[in-house]
């Protein structure tokens, strides 16, 4: 592998995976772009996501120990970090709302695109060459990590994304078929500053949240992972971390509290013990309620005004699933039947 003329870390790394997705999986391994932590009770578990969706943010728990950030394998042992280390988004960090990521950020960290002041200290407020500023440094550097960056069977499953229409559930619980749908779909709206050019939220489906890096058909990685939930049990849940009763503009993005609220709600079991109505469209789980979450926008056509503009919004994004998912000629029909129904 060759890479020349790059200053930009995200390059390296990405070939790296690159690789190993294609290696790991004829070993009987399931390669992932995601990041993965562990509770205390030795409780892993995996957060899938594309840039700008709070992967990184959401897995830097203070009552968890961080395994990785952003590249995994899932073998018959468990979890394992593939780098040793973490690329972070660091537009707008601050110590109050991203403690462990904003103290990992010390001598031996590498800072991409970011301005400093006449005296050397980082303005991350400052998006004026890119929103896309990151931070890159060893896993050890986040206080709570896993040494070494291993953890046993994942007992909850994450996928997270940004819908800029603001009609997916801020969570929802999905089975097996469910799960593989929307790994293969790795739907979410591309923000401000992930991408050259992107200015405003973009909808993209990414192939298992990491499309470029997987060369292997999808179904490949599909199957594995349902035979994985299958030998675990683990749980698998949808989170949307982008907007919900209205588009993106219209209405605040959800509050960072509620979206750690529920993935802790969904980490500690608590989300187990809930009631849950199947949605028409989306055919995904909804809770109807969530500790310290106000149970009115569990489900988005609460929230929104104009219910004849959520319907109409909703219907598009499903018809964007479904468009989609036609790529996949190879895909098993279960997996086929198991998204939304609009």
């Amino acid at each position: 592998m060759l890479i020349a003329g790059s200053q930009y870390a995200g390059e390296i790394k990405k070939s790296v995976f690159s690789v190993m997705n294609y290696v790991l999986p004829k070993k009987g391994i399931l390669s992932m772009h995601c990041s993965a932590n562990i509770g205390k009770d030795g409780d892993s578990a995996v957060f899938f996501g594309l840039s700008g969706t709070g992967k990184t943010t959401l897995s830097a728990d203070p009552n968890r120990k961080l395994i990785g950030d952003d590249e995994h394998g899932w073998s018959d042992d468990g979890v394992f970090n593939i780098e040793g280390g973490c690329y972070a988004k660091c537009i707008n960090l601050s110590a109050e709302h991203e403690p462990e990521i904003y103290g990992a950020i010390k001598f031996g960290t590498l800072l991409e695109n970011v301005i400093l002041d006449e005296n050397g200290v980082p303005n991350y407020d400052d998006g004026s060459l890119t929103e896309n500023t990151r931070a890159g440094y060893p896993v050890d550097y986040i206080a709570n990590a896993q040494i070494p960056g291993v953890g046993g069977q994942p007992k909850t499953v994450i996928f997270l994304t940004a819908d800029a229409f603001g009609v997916l559930p801020p969570i929802s619980k999905l089975d097996d078929d469910m799960a593989m749908y929307h790994f293969v779909s790795g739907y979410t709206s591309k923000l401000a500053g992930t991408e050259r050019g992107i200015t405003e939220p973009v909808t993209t489906f990414s192939t298992l949240f990491g499309a470029p890096f997987f060369p292997l058909d999808a179904s490949v990685y599909a199957t594995m992972l349902g035979e994985k939930l299958k030998k675990t049990g683990a749980k698998v849940y949808l989170v949307n971390t982008g907007w919900c009763g209205g588009k993106a503009g219209t209405v605040p993005r959800m509050k960072l509290k509620y979206t750690r609220a529920m993935v802790t709600a969904a980490l500690s079991g608590e989300l187990e013990k809930v009631k849950y109505h199947l949605d028409p469209i989306f055919n995904v789980n909804v809770p109807e309620s969530c500790p310290e979450v106000p149970s009115e926008i569990l489900d988005p056509r609460n929230v929104w005004t104009d219910k004849a503009a959520y319907e109409a919004s909703a219907k598009e994004l499903a018809k964007k699933f479904q468009e989609n998912f036609k790529k996949y000629t190879s895909m098993p029909e279960n997996i086929v039947n198991a998204g939304p129904k609009a």
